[in-house]
């Protein structure tokens, strides 16, 4: 157990779960329904966006030579760091929705929490744990202004805010998933 408090605090979870509660709590507050209908995605992405920028920053210790030369295998490590992250979001996602009274869809939370998790992990092998939240940042500022269009390019832009059954917003998502995740499993974050 000293272990993984050890982890923990090197990755800078206690900070990264106060912001990414905090956040939900002020999107929660903000966005609160009284009748129960659907939450706007719009709202939702947000949240598992501030999420996923949240615990990015988690995704590089303190010192990355040690990281890579430690006696312990660190590519399972990393890839349960990565996919633990995207359950938190969607957790925190889907317990926002509850408590404010909205109807609270768990393949759109699962979906986009393991699509921006998949991105901040590319994101930190490709320019550090520093920055890993900029392709989440990025992606969602994209397809925030790309206009809603049946073309199979616009989907892929705006796969966070397509409903949940839609098959380009699912595949993208997947691929971002699996990739960021293999990506920074085996070589970890950028010095």
């Amino acid at each position: 157990m000293r272990w993984l408090t050890l982890y923990a605090r090197s990755r800078h979870a206690p900070a990264s779960l106060a912001v990414v509660t905090a956040g939900a709590a002020a999107v929660w507050a903000l966005a609160r329904t009284a009748d129960g209908g659907p939450a706007d995605p719009r709202l939702s992405t947000l949240v598992l966006a501030m999420g996923a920028a949240a615990l990015s920053a988690g995704l590089g210790g303190q010192d990355l030579a040690l990281d890579r030369t430690a006696g312990i295998r660190w590519m399972p490590r990393r890839a349960a760091h990565v996919l633990l992250c995207g359950v938190l979001i969607g957790s925190v996602l889907l317990a926002a929705q509850t408590l404010g009274g909205q109807s609270a869809s768990a393949s759109f939370a699962v979906r986009n929490s393991a699509g921006l998790m998949g991105l901040a992990a590319l994101g930190a092998a490709w320019c550090g744990a520093r920055y890993a939240w900029l392709p989440p940042f990025v992606w969602l500022s994209t397809a925030l202004v790309v206009p809603p269009s049946s073309d199979g390019t616009t989907q892929v832009l705006t796969w966070m805010l397509l409903p949940s059954g839609t098959a380009a917003g699912t595949w993208t998502a997947l691929v971002l998933a699996v990739l960021g995740t293999a990506v920074y499993a085996l070589g970890g974050p950028r010095r």
